[in-house]
């Protein structure tokens, strides 16, 4: 594996779209106590359907700290190849390479990590573990991998339609807690040095209450070149009322990279999801006081869905929109099965959901 300094798009690389053919799919085992209730058991079921599902069309590679590496052996599929690998959290889209590809190989993208905002407004500190997961995960796979540490960057927070257009929010990206000295126009530069992008589309704003500072993978995500999900609520006493309201309008009004008219679909989102005090009771404290706090709204939206190569995994809540959302999507993916995850609420707890926890990797020659 070979650590380069070089400029991908000048290398011929880019990232392609998630519903591109991948060779497989990196998650890490569930283990961080005051961020998965009672010792993860509820969320490691939840990884382990979440697993077989997506290991009956690419390989998947599991990551468990050496204390957890047995249980994820015994839980898994014998297909599901689990290496041991230190983890602060269970992040996978956020800590683990972004993949680009030349069209023939692959290479990752090692970005700096920093907790969703670092000392300013992150979610825990230390964070150095999940900041050399991206460059291990390289070096088992045996591809080169670009040095990015300078620049604080996860992968929730871009979504690519492999075309030259990548959606992200302004809310994240112009976070104080990223990359506060660079502006929005050295931020695109960047992306497009990186990813091999033509055209940047901003969001003002993420899904409301979402702790990793509006994540683009929980209101917006690509299902073919120029169509869009956008999680949508019609109760207009909701705060999320406007925050969809003001995407929908920036959507509309947008061309990508081709110079297409974006064409969204508004993604019904679930009735908020508030955690309760039982769940509460089950998670440890971190430096003496509690992750979360009884009555909490949790972000919870169907966009935040894995595309594997014949699947679509979409979180399920028990709710009435559960079959709505996967009805929609099974209408934008008519080549593969969209599936709901039952107990996907207990993923939810820890923060994120499917695509938070998943990062595929692009197939290769």
């Amino acid at each position: 594996m070979k650590i380069l300094d070089s400029k991908p798009a000048e290398d011929g690389f880019y990232m392609p779209a998630e519903y591109s053919p991948h060779y497989g799919c990196i998650l890490i085992w569930p283990h961080r106590r005051d961020s998965w209730q009672n010792g993860a058991y509820a969320a490691r079921k939840a990884f382990a359907r979440l697993i077989e599902i997506i290991s009956r069309s690419e390989k998947v590679i599991v990551c468990a700290r050496y204390e957890d590496y047995d249980s994820a052996r015994e839980a898994l599929p014998d297909s599901v190849r689990v290496i041991e690998m230190s983890s602060d959290d269970s992040w996978a889209r956020d800590v683990a390479p972004t993949f680009i590809t030349n069209g023939k190989d692959i290479r990752g993208i090692d970005w700096g990590f920093n907790a969703w905002g670092g000392l300013y407004d992150g979610l825990y500190f230390p964070w150095d573990k999940d900041n050399k997961m991206a460059r291990k995960l390289c070096d088992c796979l045996d591809k080169d991998v670009y040095d990015m540490r300078r620049f604080i960057l996860e992968g929730g927070s871009i979504h690519s339609d492999g075309e030259g257009t990548i959606l992200t929010t302004e809310e994240c990206l112009l976070g104080k807690g990223r990359n506060p000295e660079l502006s929005r126009e050295d931020i695109e530069r960047i992306l497009c040095d990186t990813l091999g992008a033509k055209k940047i589309l901003w969001l003002r704003r993420g899904l409301y209450h979402d702790e990793t500072n509006g994540h683009i993978d929980n209101i917006c995500a690509f299902t073919s070149p120029g169509e869009v999900v956008l999680s949508w609520t019609d109760d207009t006493s909701d705060p999320q009322y406007e925050i969809s309201e003001e995407c929908l309008r920036i959507l509309e009004n947008s061309t990508d990279a081709k110079g297409r008219k974006l064409k969204v679909h508004k993604l019904p989102l679930p009735e908020p999801v508030f955690i309760t005090e039982e769940e509460c009771s089950g998670l440890d404290n971190m430096d003496g006081e509690p992750t979360r706090t009884p009555g909490e709204r949790l972000a919870a939206s169907y966009a935040n869905f894995y595309i594997s190569n014949k699947h679509v995994i979409v979180p399920g809540f028990g709710d009435k929109n559960d079959e709505k959302a996967v009805c929609m999507l099974s209408s934008l993916f008519p080549d593969r099965i969209v599936l709901g995850l039952p107990g996907a609420r207990d993923i939810l707890i820890g923060g994120g959901n499917i695509h938070c926890i998943t990062q595929q990797i692009p197939e290769f020659r």
